[in-house]
C-alpha cells in the first residue's frame, strides 16, 4: 500500500495539533480583524441606508412643502389678479362717474346759458314792442286819425312786431 494513503494515528495527531494551532492563530490574528472589518462595513451600509432614508423622507417633505408653495403661489395670483380686476373696475365706475358729472355739468351750464339768452332776448322784445307801442301812441296822439287809419296802424306794427320775433 501507498504509505500516503495509509492512516498513521501519529501524523492523524499532528495534523489535528497543526490545525487547531492555526485556527488559534487565524481566529487571534486574522479573523477578529475580518470580523471587525465586516462589523464596520456592515455598520457603514446600515448608516448609509438609514441616512438614505432619511434623505427619501427629507425629499418626500421638500415635495410636499414645494406643492403647498406652489399652491400658495397660484391662490395669492389669483387673488393679486381678482384684486387687480376690482381695482379696474372702480377706476372704470369713477372714470365713468366723473365723466357723467362733467356732461351733467356742461349740460346744465348749457341750460343757464339758453335760459340767460332767452330770458334777453324776451327782454328786448318786450322793449321792442314797448317802443313799437310808444311810437304807435304818438303817431295816434299827434294825428287825429280816423278808425281806419288807426285799424291799419295797429296791423302795422303788429306786422313789425311779427317780423322783429321771426328774425
Amino acid at each position: 500500500m501507498n504509505p500516503l494513503v495509509q492512516p498513521d494515528p501519529g501524523l492523524f495527531i499532528w495534523t489535528i495539533l497543526t490545525f487547531l494551532v492555526l485556527l488559534y492563530i487565524l481566529a487571534k490574528f486574522a479573523w477578529k480583524p475580518l470580523l471587525a472589518m465586516l462589523d464596520k462595513r456592515e455598520e457603514t451600509i446600515r448608516k448609509s441606508l438609514d441616512d438614505a432614508e432619511k434623505a427619501r423622507l427629507e425629499l418626500e417633505q421638500m415635495q410636499i412643502k414645494s406643492e403647498d408653495i406652489i399652491a400658495q403661489a397660484r391662490s395669492e395670483a389669483q387673488a393679486i389678479l381678482q384684486e387687480g380686476k376690482a381695482i379696474t373696475e372702480r377706476l372704470k365706475d369713477d372714470v365713468l362717474n366723473k365723466a357723467k358729472e362733467k356732461s351733467d355739468e356742461i349740460v346744465a351750464n348749457a341750460q343757464k346759458i339758453i335760459q340767460t339768452e332767452k330770458d334777453r332776448a324776451i327782454g328786448e322784445i318786450k322793449s321792442e314792442a314797448v317802443d313799437i307801442s310808444i311810437s304807435i301812441a304818438r303817431k295816434l296822439i299827434s294825428k287825429n286819425l280816423s278808425k281806419e287809419d288807426n285799424k291799419q296802424l295797429i296791423e302795422d306794427a303788429l306786422n313789425r312786431i311779427q317780423i322783429h320775433n321771426e328774425a
